[in-house]
């Protein structure tokens, strides 16, 4: 068994938010990712992909969920489940931002857009 505390935590800061990973294969030696997503209010996430599915589960504020070519409201307490390979954008509410959980496969990569690959976002790896 493993624990991490809190204090232990990793935090990456990207231009929409700060992601904190509470376990994954280089924290704890998890098997599957799980992070924190907090967005600032207006903040807008790029369109991208992942290889795997992941699951993301609102706790506080609002966003908007672009999933395949469809939007969808969010607020606390909604899940969305994302497929892999959908292109995805996540906007956040302009006056409340969010807090979000989220969980993927260790190792999942992300892809642009055009579908070039990023590699393994810090906060899964």
């Amino acid at each position: 068994m493993t624990v991490i505390r809190a204090a232990d935590a990793r935090r990456s800061e990207t231009a929409s938010g700060i992601m904190t990973t509470f376990a994954s294969p280089t924290q704890g030696g998890a098997e599957r990712s799980l992070w924190r997503v907090d967005a600032r209010p207006g903040a807008v996430g790029p369109v991208h992909n992942f290889d795997v599915e992941q699951v993301w589960t609102w706790i506080e504020g609002a966003a908007t969920v672009e999933l395949g070519g469809e939007k969808y409201a969010v607020a606390a307490g909604d899940t969305v489940v994302m497929p892999a390979r959908t292109a995805r954008q996540v906007l956040a509410d302009p006056a409340a931002g969010y807090t979000a959980v989220v969980t993927a496969s260790a190792g999942a990569r992300a892809m642009s857009a055009d579908g070039a690959d990023l590699g393994v976002p810090p906060w899964i790896g």
